[in-house]
């Protein structure tokens, strides 16, 4: 095992696994599991500990083994392999997603759609919040942009706004770096918000 990753503590070595992955920082790897960031934070930063399924889903997304995060055990690569995708929150009334809590787990695990990641995530659709062709469905989203690229612009996306709500919308610039904010239902859009990072929903399916 290279030196670099004989780390002394789980949370030096989650770090050292994040960076490794390329995320720049913690908040960034945060958003792109679907994690609430002050939990990832605080697991990093060592002023909290983390459990093994914790340890699972970290393994999973920054293709480390989860024994290596906890104990410094095995290979670095052994990355845990999946056949399923966490559900990491869920969309409710207004298109506004609630991501789970530490506490709330055991989450909920579901067939991947075909074109996953070890990123892919998904969201549960209460109702029809965004529409009845959706009811009781599955968002899934992976490749988190922050800032929001222009490939990014009208379509249906997971949206972090700069005052930490989460949304399921369809985005549209309005020209001054702000954007206005499309549901697939009835409710009024949303105008010149500022939008932290965007992940273009790539697929949405019935449970």
């Amino acid at each position: 095992m290279p030196y670099a990753f004989r780390m002394k503590t789980p949370s030096d070595r989650l770090r050292s696994a994040r960076e490794r992955a390329g995320y720049e920082t913690a908040k960034d790897a945060a958003v792109a599991m679907g994690v609430p960031v002050p939990t990832y934070v605080q697991h990093e930063n060592g002023s909290r500990g983390y459990p093994a399924p914790r340890a699972d889903r970290y393994g999973r997304f920054f293709r480390v083994a989860p024994e290596w995060l906890l104990y410094g055990r095995g290979e670095v690569d052994d990355a845990p392999t999946s056949d399923s995708v966490p559900v990491v929150g869920l969309v409710g009334a207004g298109s506004v997603a609630t991501l789970f809590s530490e506490g709330q787990g055991p989450f909920d695990e579901v067939e991947p759609p075909a074109d996953s990641t070890s990123h892919t995530v998904g969201l549960g659709i209460r109702g029809a919040s965004l529409g009845p062709a959706f009811d009781e469905g599955i968002v899934f989203y992976d490749d988190v942009r922050s800032p929001v690229t222009e490939d990014l612009h009208g379509r249906l996306c997971v949206v972090g706004l700069d005052d930490g709500r989460v949304l399921v919308k369809i985005l549209r610039s309005a020209g001054d770096g702000t954007f206005h904010l499309f549901s697939n239902t009835m409710d009024e859009p949303m105008l010149n918000q500022v939008v932290d990072w965007a992940a273009r929903v790539k697929d949405v399916r019935p449970r």
